[in-house]
């Protein structure tokens, strides 16, 4: 590397940091909608219909980033609007939390939004991706504690098939990597939340969000 070429190394090192390789993952938007009720603060959510990927799941309004998107934040806007029927006009944007990588390859950008109430009685669901609508008080996730499990998760460079084949995914032997690459590996714990309200269940990455959440409270 000579010194033009340094120069120019140095020039293009980022001057905002960002999610290393994020083209690699789903690139996501979600938006944490608040409505005031009688001077309580409510978390609007939406259960999803029972046909869809992740039916029956209990989630914030969202979904997957789009070119015509000019940001995250109009992504959980247009997404709510798709899903809600709840016009952007009603909508005030108050912050963003933090992003959140998931392990199920995702990358999750959450906008807290405060929605007008007279909103709710005008939302026009969308029965293809949502079942039902579901307001959950504030103070519910900060009195009651979630109940705790853990999975586990592996990297397998291998799968056998329902015929009984072996499919190499990473070709360890052929590369001439440690043995120890040859099984599953990695064994990796992830902590998962459940919240239980009346009779539903909220958990997964919507806890997770809730959580960092509640952090601000």
């Amino acid at each position: 590397m000579n010194k033009k070429q340094f120069k120019n190394f140095i020039k293009n090192l980022p001057k905002d940091t960002n999610v290393m390789g994020r083209e690699r993952y789903f690139n996501s938007a979600v938006l944490i909608p608040l409505v005031k009720i009688k001077g309580e603060y409510y978390l609007l959510f939406q259960k999803r219909a029972a046909n869809i990927s992740q039916g029956g799941d209990i989630c914030f309004p969202g979904g997957g980033y789009e070119q015509d998107d000019k940001s995250f934040k109009d992504t959980a806007l247009r997404e709510t609007k798709e899903e809600l029927g709840i016009k952007k006009k009603n909508i005030k944007i108050l912050g963003q939390l933090d992003t959140y990588v998931a392990p199920i390859g995702a990358v999750i950008e959450p906008f807290v939004g405060l929605i007008k109430k007279k909103a709710l009685d005008k939302m026009v669901i969308d029965k293809d991706e949502v079942e039902k609508t579901i307001l959950i008080p504030m103070k519910f996730f900060k009195e009651h504690q979630p109940e705790e499990y853990t999975l586990r998760y592996e990297v397998h460079p291998y799968t056998i098939t329902e015929g009984g084949e072996k499919e190499v995914h990473f070709p360890v032997e052929k590369l001439g990597l440690p043995k120890t690459y040859q099984k599953p590996w990695g064994h990796r714990k992830h902590k998962v939340w459940v919240y239980k309200y009346e009779n539903e269940v909220v958990w997964g990455i919507t806890a997770v969000i809730i959580n960092d959440l509640l952090k601000k409270y």
